[in-house]
């Protein structure tokens, strides 16, 4: 037999057998890995955020009068008032909310329980309770029946699919444990129907540059502009409390200062260099992280927001709310993506399982559109128990790094005093991170090079300058706005 010939068959038999191989594989193997396997539990469902629901708007563009001649056309009669077997009982100012169709064509569709009926567009409604004097109403995407509003919380109110015969309930309630189901209430532990957030603050609306006004001029009268930069120096990037600042700069310089004007000047600066700061186009890539981490605020527990760049290391976005809502979140996403007119190609957000960035993700595909479309690549726990985890955690770990570099110069405050105090030191630290900070993985150089900060030779002169850059940047905005 010749060899050839045996060698082909050969072939042609494995080929065969690679073909069934891999139609065993694809019909009875997921080749796709679930990253969380744990995330697809049931008893998760409640940290996940559903798809945007339909929206249906209740305009109706044509008149009665216009269906009428469409009908004429169509089918060569056109519709005729009803005719009543007894006298009608329906006030005569009551028309159709969809076509505004007179009362001489309107009927009782279910007799005495009042619901009436249109014959020229065939709508039912309650004169009672008009469903169409909402301009828009929302749906279920899963089974297009409308949304019922159930609680109206701080910011948004939460609309809630109710029908027991949607296939997302359904789906879901067949992951329930038979243990919860039989048991009463058992089902309450679960997220099964399909809910929505309809926020009532237009969160892109809000200023992201607000400071508190309340602060001192930077006429000096006892001290001058060397002794503010000597004072931001020791307060920010030395990490001192203002009352150590005071003490410093007496022992140091004989220099008499009360711990109250320090915090003036800090308050000073970081109104002047916050608009610059939040401002600079840091050029900044195409993988951003997110984390929180909390604060003391009169010993009630606060938040701070931060948003990396995890290109450059930059502070591209931050915020400080009382509450972990996804208000702030949405502010210091608004921050981050200040100079992007649409995200860039590859565009990746890596943040922890909170389901407060997905729900900001959600937000600006719904205000922005496409442009602005991203997915939460979610890195969770504390090990990498999936592929997701094990791949993106270095990424993760940057931003907690980040968390523990602020915790060391916030933890010498014990806390602060209100929020505003909290606000101008963390635009201060934020300054100092970006702008003057040596960082080890930059070869000890700053991350953000400006080129009128290298003509200082000190630390308090280059102070002086960022609040310079600061003011011009005021100035700059004030043009801007007056055009």
């Amino acid at each position: 037999m010749n060899i050839i010939l045996y060698l082909l068959k050969i072939i042609n038999c494995l080929y065969e057998q690679n073909r069934w191989l891999l139609g065993f594989i694809c019909r009875y193997i997921p080749l796709k890995q679930w990253a969380f396997d744990d995330s697809h539990s049931p008893k998760y469902q409640k940290f996940k955020i559903d798809q945007l629901p339909k929206i249906v708007t209740n305009h109706q563009d044509w008149d009665w009068k216009d269906l009428n001649l469409y009908y004429a056309w169509k089918y060569g009669k056109s519709v005729k008032p009803v005719k009543r077997q007894k006298e009608c009982d329906i006030p005569d100012n009551c028309s159709c909310p969809a076509c505004n169709a007179p009362m001489p064509y309107l009927y009782r569709n279910n007799g005495k329980f009042g619901q009436l009926k249109c014959k020229v567009c065939s709508t039912v409604f309650s004169p009672n309770e008009n469903r169409f004097s909402k301009d828009i109403q929302l749906k279920c995407p899963h089974c297009m029946h409308f949304l019922v509003p159930k609680k109206d919380r701080k910011h948004f109110i939460v609309h809630k699919c109710v029908n027991p015969k949607c296939p997302y309930y359904i789906r879901n309630l067949k992951k329930v444990d038979k243990e919860d189901l039989e048991a009463d209430y058992g089902k309450n532990k679960y997220k099964l129907h399909y809910i929505y957030r309809e926020f009532t603050v237009d969160f892109f609306k809000m200023d992201l540059d607000s400071l508190p006004k309340n602060a001192s001029s930077l006429r000096f009268s006892k001290f001058d502009s060397n002794i503010m930069g000597l004072c931001l120096t020791m307060h920010v990037n030395l990490q001192m409390s203002l009352r150590k600042v005071r003490y410093a700069l007496k022992a140091l310089y004989n220099i008499d200062i009360s711990h109250q004007q320090v915090a003036n000047y800090c308050k000073t600066a970081a109104i002047c260099i916050k608009p610059f700061v939040d401002n600079y186009d840091y050029q900044a890539g195409n993988t951003f992280t997110a984390d929180e981490t909390h604060i003391k605020i009169r010993g009630v527990k606060a938040f701070i927001w931060f948003i990396m760049d995890t290109a450059k290391r930059s502070i591209i976005g931050y915020r400080i709310s009382s509450d972990r809502d996804v208000g702030a979140c949405i502010m210091a996403m608004r921050m981050a993506f200040r100079h992007f007119k649409k995200l860039p190609e590859g565009f990746r957000f890596i943040a922890d399982g909170y389901s407060a960035y997905i729900l900001a993700a959600q937000q600006f595909l719904h205000e922005f559109g496409q442009a602005f479309q991203f997915n939460v690549t979610q890195v969770i726990g504390l090990t990498n128990d999936d592929a997701v985890s094990a791949k993106y955690r270095p990424f993760k770990q940057m931003i907690e790094r980040l968390n523990r570099t602020y915790k060391a110069s916030y933890r010498p405050t014990n806390g602060f005093d209100n929020i505003d105090g909290a606000n101008y030191d963390l635009a201060l630290w934020v300054a100092y991170y970006n702008f003057l900070r040596p960082h080890k993985h930059n070869f000890y150089k700053v991350l953000n090079d400006v080129e009128i900060l290298r003509g200082a030779d000190n630390m308090p002169g280059k102070w002086q300058l960022l609040i310079y850059l600061g003011q011009q940047t005021i100035i700059n905005l004030q043009k801007q706005n007056n055009r």
